[in-house]
């Protein structure tokens, strides 16, 4: 029997990069899919390629009521979110702190930051009444170096961290699995973005060295399964090669 079949996975950021891939993954794995995007044309497309078993939803993370919105169609068409992946996310604005516009830093900060408190706020409900559930943030190695002209994401990324590690602290005895997934660097549009801002050692990396969105795509399956129960509350690194040979990546 496939691994997620019966299960019901909400994908934010489901347009492209990870969150795309993990759609497809999940997918294949006899999940229902729930796409969430700001954007409602590609995630479209997305669930016309899935079937009937995707749901695409228009939302902006930022926004709680819109979230809790998409959590409630979720319900009425599968009964439930058993799964969050909390992977929307923007690495603009890159600038220097002194010359960061305001406007822009805070934006960051409500898309990277406050987007999975109001993922985490609005299935929780629903999964303490089915008695558990899964969520999984997407962070990054940023949550815990400082990188130049990176203050918002830097930032944003460890305090998505401390969320995850909150989260666990109040809802594990309740059969919450909160885990965080920092995959390295991935060949997706915002590492575009890094590469072409050309600031900090990351933007100078060479495309060879990012990896491609299926394998963070495939980890996030894994860590929804009782071989990753040792990780609960942890920040796993997808640049850990025990941890890839785990996945199946090795």
């Amino acid at each position: 029997m496939p691994k997620m079949q019966g299960k019901t996975v909400m994908i934010t950021g489901a347009s492209r990069g990870i969150g795309a891939e993990a759609a497809r993954v999940f997918a294949g794995e006899g999940a229902n899919v729930v796409l969430l995007a700001r954007s409602g044309g590609a995630i479209g497309e997305l669930a016309a390629e899935i079937g009937e078993r995707a749901l695409a939803l228009t939302c902006d993370v930022a926004d709680f009521g819109a979230v809790q919105g998409a959590v409630n169609a979720a319900r009425q068409a599968f009964g439930g979110v058993d799964v969050l992946i909390n992977n929307a996310g923007v690495i603009e604005p890159i600038s220097l702190l002194g010359k960061a516009d305001p406007a822009e830093w805070a934006h960051l900060i409500d898309i990277n930051l406050k987007g999975p408190f109001n993922g985490m706020r609005a299935v929780l409900p629903g999964m303490l009444a089915a008695g558990g559930g899964t969520i999984i943030t997407v962070s990054s190695g940023a949550a815990h170096n400082a990188l130049e002209g990176w203050s918002a994401y830097c930032s944003s990324k460890a305090g998505a961290a401390m969320l995850t590690r909150c989260l666990d602290k109040e809802y594990r005895r309740r059969g919450i699995r909160a885990m965080g997934l920092s995959p390295g660097t991935v060949a997706t549009q915002m590492q575009r973005e890094i590469s072409a801002s050309g600031i900090n050692p990351v933007s100078q990396l060479d495309w060879s060295a990012h990896i491609p969105p299926l394998w963070p795509a495939r980890a996030l399956l894994w860590m929804c399964g009782p071989e990753a129960d040792d990780m609960i509350g942890q920040e796993i690194a997808l640049r850990d090669e025990d941890i890839r040979k785990r996945v199946g990546l090795i």
